[in-house]
């Protein structure tokens, strides 16, 4: 799994700037695949020696009656207890603050790497007014622009140096894992432990309870699995309100060691904005999906109940339309049998390849029956496809125009190469490259 790095700090002290000066892009385009919502204020950066996920944060003040400071400062609090490593950014223009030093004061007790960052060092004047800060007591300031990219090169070097490597055995390169995901109290540990058959983690009614993530091995039919149940959320003083945004981050954990998801949706409270977060991430990580809609049997239902609820998925997720769903309750049992067979056949087309020669017979029929469209006035000529990769399926693809293929004529060569080769519950990546000289 990707190790996690959480910026935090006061408000306007550059924490966003830092953020996509380390991703490599404006934030905007954090966003950029079509139909997926997620929070933009997290974003995996694989630019570096060492890939990780970066988390941004809002602003962080230690005392305060403000509502909205108030939830900011738990999103903080709560992403400095997630992460593998925290970048503390400091405002070198307001200079040293009461509140800069009792986060710091704080800080000192974290387990973990702390990089304490002056940003907003523009020049040699704002060097030597950083010059307050080191009455903190600090061995290692680090005095940046992010703005204007200086420092940050040095900073990143001393970063990458000790963040936590892959811990992922190879032994587990046969074993499905399989991450169970959703909001508070959508029923993730009753499933848990309906899958697992006892009482492996403590399932409690009330949304936020307190416990650390278990992962858990477990075989059917002799085949290997490891349940990966993600964790209650904390909830801390009365900051209650929108506090199911906080579960992103558990999930971006999960996500990140899975391969197959099950994205658990409660019946009763149909689909949020919370769900589409983690649904987003999960499409953007390229894993296998499935939505597993539980406490079905609350409700009071018709003929048309399940047809309406499958409508409203495929409306609001329409970047996962491969996802099978699954209507379930977990305290009753009700279908939780059909689960571990969806995963297995999801799991065969997440691993599945193709020869070249039958992806080509494919591809071939499929643009000569439906021609791209002209890029700027050009004919765009395809060559040949091979396959690169599984987990998810992955594709190459040669042409005189890569930059020039539509997003919708992307989407119809992925649903060609489901039809043919049975790709109907896994994600696919289609690359598009241009031939070298050698090739053409």
């Amino acid at each position: 799994m990707k190790p996690i790095i959480a910026i935090v700090g006061r408000p306007n002290v550059g924490k966003s700037t830092l953020f996509n000066r380390l991703v490599g892009r404006r934030k905007a385009m954090v966003d950029d695949m079509p139909g997926v919502t997620r929070d933009r204020n997290y974003a995996e950066v694989n630019r570096f020696d060492v890939p990780f996920i970066l988390v941004d944060t809002g602003g962080f003040e230690p005392e305060t009656n403000d509502r909205m400071l108030q939830q900011m400062r738990e999103q903080s609090r709560f992403a400095m207890d997630e992460a593998d490593l925290v970048l503390f950014v400091m405002d070198a223009r307001d200079g040293l603050t009461p509140a800069d030093t009792e986060v710091v004061e704080m800080l000192r007790r974290v387990k973990k790497p702390i990089f304490f960052i002056i940003n907003k060092v523009d020049g040699d004047s704002q060097e030597a007014a950083a010059g307050d800060f080191y009455s903190l007591g600090i061995d290692q300031i680090y005095t940046i622009s992010a703005e204007h990219n200086r420092g940050v090169g040095d900073l990143m070097d001393d970063v990458i140096a000790v963040l936590p490597q892959d811990t992922g055995k190879a032994a587990d390169e046969e074993t499905t894992k399989i991450a169970v995901v959703g909001r508070p109290n959508v029923g993730k540990s009753t499933l848990v432990n309906r899958l697992l058959g006892y009482e492996r983690v403590v399932a409690n009614p009330t949304a936020g309870t307190t416990r650390d993530s278990v992962d858990t091995r477990f075989t059917v039919n002799k085949k290997p699995y490891i349940l990966i149940d993600t964790a209650g959320i904390r909830r801390k003083g009365k900051t209650v309100e929108k506090i199911e945004k906080y579960s992103v981050m558990d999930a971006l954990r999960a996500i990140e060691r899975a391969d197959v998801v099950l994205i658990v949706i409660s019946a009763e409270d149909g689909v949020t904005e919370q769900d589409s977060k983690i649904a987003g991430y999960a499409y953007e990580a390229g894993r296998a999906c499935i939505f597993v809609v539980n406490k079905w049997d609350t409700l009071t239902k018709d003929n048309a109940s399940m047809g309406k609820f499958v409508e409203e998925i495929r409306r609001n997720f329409k970047y996962l339309p491969f996802a099978p769903i699954l209507f379930i309750s977990a305290t009753s049992g009700q279908r939780t049998g059909k689960i571990i067979p969806e995963v297995d056949l999801v799991m065969a087309q997440y691993a599945k390849r193709v020869s070249t020669a039958d992806l080509n017979r494919v591809f071939s029929k499929a643009t000569e029956e439906n021609h791209a469209p002209l890029s700027q006035g050009r004919r765009v000529k395809f060559y040949f496809a091979t396959q690169v990769g599984i987990k998810p399926p992955s594709f190459v693809i040669f042409t005189n125009q890569p930059e020039g293929i539509h997003f919708s004529y992307e989407r119809y060569i992925m649903n060609r190469f489901r039809e043919a080769f049975g790709f109907t519950g896994t994600p696919l990546k289609l690359i598009f490259r241009g031939r070298d000289k050698k090739q053409s």
